[in-house]
């Protein structure tokens, strides 16, 4: 869970070349108040104010707020909450504002966090304050997860309203956390806006699709988001060290290209994976699906190139583990969860409000420093970022992935040595 992961997921976008069809942004970190829109003040002081060095004067705290075992204390906990909360934020705000169309954070998609309480290494929910922020501009938010793990701490955030509905296929039965029954349904208000679609081990892309596509057709009838969350775990792949469905990246990347297909405003969050190498290649996939952009299976060459080995390809191939999925139990979770669909209220109201205040006020259009810029002197890369090229652009420059002249020779003298 290390942000390592991220940095491999970030150089093989920009050496692949991705970075030209998209925006990057810089998000700000979260603050204080905007993460307290979810968590409790007490848990956030208690992030804010523990480190390793101070941990046996909050001894207490760390046994309520569930901070050692799963979870440890390390040095920037808070920072790297505000970093991960920022970027969710960021993209809510962006998709807000109509600036974009899909926004994504890897660095985000940390689930389990509850309101006081941290769980599965995630510390704060993300996830619920970016659909929050949503909530400001949409009538109704679905939440889509993905990952191998039931996605617990945004589902319990919103059991009891219909304006978000969460769904989540994960495998259940004798694993963490332990939550996710088929019927978990919401409650209240919430009644029918919780779907769990419990799996077993072994899940292939074309079981998983057959489950997956039907019930989101149903959903998107029936509920009508006006903004998707889409949590992209990728613990959920064949081969991971904590996960045992036996997904490949086409399989799991057609999820993202299934919601891509209905030109919602979209979100997409990381979350789990531990296979490093793995979550760099289905994160890198799925950003190309969402840019509409094919990419080579033969990997670009970058500062992580030796782990990829020893076939340096993106795809990854599925193993011949047993799926305990068959037909007839799928068919059946998939009539139950269906039949629950069909007893929710046709696409629910919403109540008219005046619009709060954005999070991160401090985000600002970044025009007004491209016209009064220097035109002698280079923009700064926080300018040059958000930039689309062209795909005629033909150059070479500094970055990673600019120096397409070169890029197979890159590739063929690292395989040689």
């Amino acid at each position: 869970m290390k942000p390592h992961r991220i940095r491999m997921t970030h150089h093989l976008v920009l050496n692949y070349g991705l970075y030209r069809s998209m925006e990057i942004f810089r998000p700000f970190p979260a603050t204080f108040d905007d993460m307290t829109r979810f968590h409790s003040e007490e848990y956030m002081l208690f992030l804010k104010s523990a480190n390793p060095d101070n941990l046996k004067s909050f001894n207490k705290q760390m046994l309520k707020f569930n901070v050692g075992e799963d979870c440890p204390l390390f040095d920037g906990l808070y920072e790297f909450c505000q970093l991960s909360s920022g970027g969710s934020l960021a993209a809510a705000t962006k998709l807000n504002k109509q600036k974009v169309d899909i926004a994504i954070n890897w660095m985000g998609g940390l689930h389990h966090a509850k309101k006081s309480e941290a769980s599965g290494f995630c510390y704060t929910n993300d996830i619920v304050l970016g659909i929050l922020e949503l909530l400001k501009y949409h009538k109704r938010v679905l939440y889509v997860d993905i990952d191998v793990h039931h996605g617990d701490g945004v589902e319990e955030a919103f059991y009891t309203t219909d304006r978000v509905m969460t769904v989540s296929f994960h495998k259940y039965g004798d694993f963490f956390p332990g939550t996710g029954d088929l019927k978990d349904i919401g409650a209240g208000k919430g009644k029918l806006y919780s779907v769990n679609v419990p799996l077993r081990d072994g899940i292939t892309d074309s079981s998983y699709q057959s489950i997956f596509k039907p019930i989101m057709t149903k959903v998107m009838e029936r509920f009508d988001p006006s903004a998707v969350v889409l949590q992209c775990g990728a613990d959920s792949l064949n081969g991971d060290r904590l996960g045992p469905f036996n997904l490949t990246l086409k399989g799991h990347g057609e999820c993202a290209r299934f919601f891509r297909s209905y030109n919602v405003p979209l979100m997409m969050v990381g979350g789990g994976g531990y296979t490093p190498r793995n979550v760099a290649r289905c994160w890198t996939y799925e950003t190309s699906i969402a840019v509409d952009r094919e990419v080579a299976n033969e990997l670009p060459y970058n500062d992580y190139f030796e782990y990829f080995g020893p076939n340096y390809r993106l795809h990854i191939e599925q193993s011949n583990a047993n799926n305990e999925n068959n037909p007839e139990l799928l068919t059946k979770l998939q009539a139950d969860v269906i039949a629950n669909l069909e007893k929710l209220t046709f696409v629910p109201s919403v109540q008219m409000r005046p619009i709060e205040d954005d999070a991160l006020r401090s985000m600002n259009d970044s025009s007004a420093l491209v016209d009064m810029a220097d035109p002698d002197r280079r923009l700064p890369a926080e300018v040059t970022d958000q930039m689309i090229q062209d795909e005629g652009d033909f150059y070479d420059g500094e970055r990673e992935g600019d120096d397409r002249r070169n890029e197979s020779d890159g590739k063929r003298a690292a395989q040689l040595d």
